[in-house]
């Protein structure tokens, strides 16, 4: 997939107040400082699309970005930062559920991963939820730049190992480098897979 616009269209702190499009929406969510706005920047190759500050937490609602007039990229809050405060902790965890749980046009949640880390409880928490209430998603490990690609490979293998021992059937995961673009045309190449998928069987359209 070729990226030729890419443009903000509105932050809603409201899921109900979301476009009222049937376009497939692609949302990007994980733990704060996972490098999720340098990583919407990159695939959109629009430096300043989304907001990047060295402060973790900034994205307090969820940001639409149309993408080639055809679907919608979504930017949402990160989860986990406690230093919010328990109250709008509480209130960005009842934004994130009713998007992702009710928001149909919600195509498919990509789960952002720091490929530094060791399994994370609170993103293996939050992927188990994602698959007990059957909502698809995929996989994007961030920052593989910061170490080696032997490194980096391993913390993957981990992270998927952890995932089969409780899950069947591993969901797809890619690689990326916010810096050196890598995995940017792997995941656009898997959302178009997926919107071709969606258009031959009559689907959401606009």
């Amino acid at each position: 997939m070729e990226i030729t616009s890419a443009e903000f269209v509105i932050s809603n702190s409201r899921a109900d107040m979301c476009p009222d499009t049937k376009l497939p929406e692609y949302a990007f969510i994980g733990r704060s400082n996972v490098g999720k706005s340098s990583l919407i920047n990159m695939l959109t190759q629009k430096p300043k699309l989304a907001m990047t500050s060295s402060t973790p937490g900034k994205t307090l609602l969820i940001n639409h970005f149309l993408v080639n007039k055809a679907w919608y990229l979504v930017d949402l809050p990160g989860y986990g930062y406690a230093q919010r405060g328990k109250k709008i902790m509480d209130k960005i965890q009842k934004l994130i559920e009713y998007y992702v749980l009710e928001r149909q046009q919600m195509t498919c949640l990509f789960v952002l991963i720091d490929s530094r880390l060791e399994p994370q409880r609170i993103d293996l928490e939050f992927i188990e939820w994602l698959g007990e209430n059957g909502v698809p998603f995929a996989l994007i490990f961030t920052k593989a730049d910061k170490q080696t690609t032997t490194k980096t490979r391993q913390s993957v293998e981990r992270f998927m190992n952890k995932l089969q021992e409780q899950w069947e059937e591993l969901p797809p995961y890619f690689i990326s480098s916010s810096e050196k673009k890598t995995g940017r045309q792997e995941i656009l190449d898997y959302i178009e897979e997926v919107n071709k998928s969606i258009a031959s069987t009559g689907g959401m359209t606009n």
